[in-house]
């Protein structure tokens, strides 16, 4: 019998941190296969130029992993993210997972969750919200996927590096989730508690909201470990899933 919901996020698989796939995949394997639901809450890849990525030798282990776990009777829901926002049917019928809209609001063993990647929370970073903007806007999309695979493989690493440099030039708490934002949205979508990944500071926020206690919990990312919020009918608790040996040492290629 499953025996618990599990949620991820900020994995930000790509070929050149093979440590971290595998252990993805033997996570896939052990933990999910017994799990009621997975949910993967945005950025599961470093990038995603369009649906024919999913023939792309560097995430064979990914697509055929999900599959699997798909295939045997786990539900799979997976949120776009910052980094992989055009994943669509075709990653749907390849990996059988379904997508998730972002917010998305589940009644999670009785209470009311919100789920979101939380990059909309950051709304300090105004550079980041006008990108954000610019990119998930139909036209732009539409004019990204008619150039070849070269072309879009060309300008994604060319705003990687544009992130990089201006991540490395912002303070910390502009890349923060806006706590005012953080309670709007949550009063929007009736819940009192949310769950979320993106700022890579995993943490449980409790706070008060309306005179109720609400809760935040942050996910962790997968650069030096795994991270998994496992959630039952009892509560739930973050864990940490330990990447063993000299694969530790895998270059940390992407900031949020």
């Amino acid at each position: 019998m499953p025996d618990a919901t599990l949620f991820i996020s900020d994995l930000h698989l790509c070929g050149a941190r093979p440590a971290i796939t595998g252990l993805f995949i033997e996570f896939l394997q052990r933990r999910a296969a017994t799990a009621r639901a997975l949910y993967i809450l945005g950025d599961l890849f470093e990038y995603w130029i369009g649906d024919e990525a999913v023939a792309q030798q560097e995430f064979h282990p990914v697509i055929a992993g999900l599959r699997e776990l798909t295939a045997a009777g786990t539900s799979v829901f997976v949120m776009h993210g910052n980094r992989d926002f055009l994943m669509g049917h075709g990653f749907e019928k390849a990996s059988g997972c379904r997508l998730l809209a972002d917010p998305a609001r589940i009644d999670l063993y009785g209470t009311p969750t919100l789920l979101m990647h939380g990059d909309t929370l950051c709304i300090d970073d105004h550079e980041y919200m006008h990108f954000r903007e610019t990119v998930r806007d139909a036209a732009w999309q539409k004019d990204f996927l008619e150039k070849t695979m070269a072309e879009r493989d060309r300008i994604v690493h060319e705003f990687r590096e544009i992130s990089r440099n201006s991540t490395a030039a912002k303070l910390p708490e502009i890349m923060d989730v806006n706590q005012k934002a953080v309670e709007a949205v949550m009063r929007e979508q009736r819940v009192h508690r949310m769950i979320h990944g993106h700022t890579h500071r995993p943490r449980e926020h409790v706070f008060t909201l309306d005179g109720r206690t609400a809760r935040r919990m942050v996910l962790g990312d997968w650069y030096e470990q795994g991270s998994v919020l496992r959630a039952d009918a009892n509560g739930w608790e973050l864990e940490g899933l330990p990447l063993a040996g000299a694969a530790k040492t895998e270059k940390r290629l992407v900031e949020n």
